[in-house]
C-alpha cells in the first residue's frame, strides 16, 4: 500500500491519501481522543504522540499535530494508517457515528430566509467545498440571520493562518455575488 502526503496551507496540518475512499458519504472530525473513541483509525492515530486532530473527507485523511515536527511524526502516522487498512477494520465504529459525521443538526435560519439559505448551500456544495477539500479541509454551513451566514470550518480549515483570508475574501466575496442578500459571514 502507498500512502501519498500533500502539505495543506496550514502548516500543522497534513494530508494523507491512501488510494482508497475513506468515507464514503459525509466527514469526519476528531479533536482530541475521546471524539476518537467512534472511529478504529482515528483512535490509532491518536496513539502516536503530537497528534492533535483527525479529519477524514472522501479519500484522503488530514491529520493536525503540536509542536512536534512532521519528519518525526509522519513515518508513525503512515505506519498506522497502513495497519488500520490493512487490518480490515471500519473507518467508522457504526451506524450511530454516521449520523454524528454528517452533522445537519442544529443549523438555524428563519423559514423566510429559505430560499436565500438553499442557494447559500448550493454555492457552498458546488464551489466551495470541493476547493476547500483539496487543501484538506471542510467548510459546512450552520446558519443564517440578518444577512451574516455561520459556516463551520473542519480540519485543515480549522486554525489555519490563512483560514480568514479563505472565509472573507473569498467565500464571503463569492456569496455576496450570488447572493445580494449576504453582508457578512462568519465561522462558528
Amino acid at each position: 500500500m502507498f500512502i501519498q502526503t500533500e502539505a495543506t496551507p496550514n502548516p500543522a496540518t497534513l494530508k494523507f491519501l491512501p488510494g482508497k475512499v475513506v468515507m464514503e458519504k459525509g466527514t469526519a472530525e476528531f479533536r482530541n481522543a475521546e471524539d476518537a473513541q467512534t472511529s478504529p483509525l482515528a483512535s490509532r492515530l491518536f496513539t502516536v504522540p503530537g497528534v492533535t486532530g483527525v479529519y477524514f473527507g472522501y479519500d484522503f485523511i488530514a491529520v493536525t499535530k503540536d509542536s512536534a515536527e512532521w519528519q518525526h511524526l509522519k513515518p508513525a502516522i503512515l505506519g498506522s494508517i497502513m495497519e488500520h487498512f490493512m487490518s480490515g477494520q471500519p473507518v467508522m465504529g457504526g451506524a450511530s457515528t454516521l449520523a454524528e459525521a454528517f452533522d445537519e443538526e442544529g443549523e438555524f435560519f428563519d423559514e423566510d430566509d429559505e430560499t436565500i439559505v438553499a442557494t447559500i448551500k448550493e454555492l457552498l456544495e458546488t464551489r466551495v467545498r470541493p476547493a476547500v477539500a483539496q487543501d484538506g479541509g471542510d467548510i459546512t454551513f450552520k446558519g443564517y440571520k440578518d444577512g451574516t451566514v455561520y459556516l463551520n470550518m473542519k480540519g485543515a480549515c480549522s486554525g489555519c493562518p490563512s483560514s480568514t483570508a479563505t472565509l472573507k475574501h473569498g467565500v464571503q466575496n463569492l456569496l455576496r455575488h450570488f447572493v445580494p442578500e449576504v453582508q457578512a459571514v462568519e465561522a462558528l
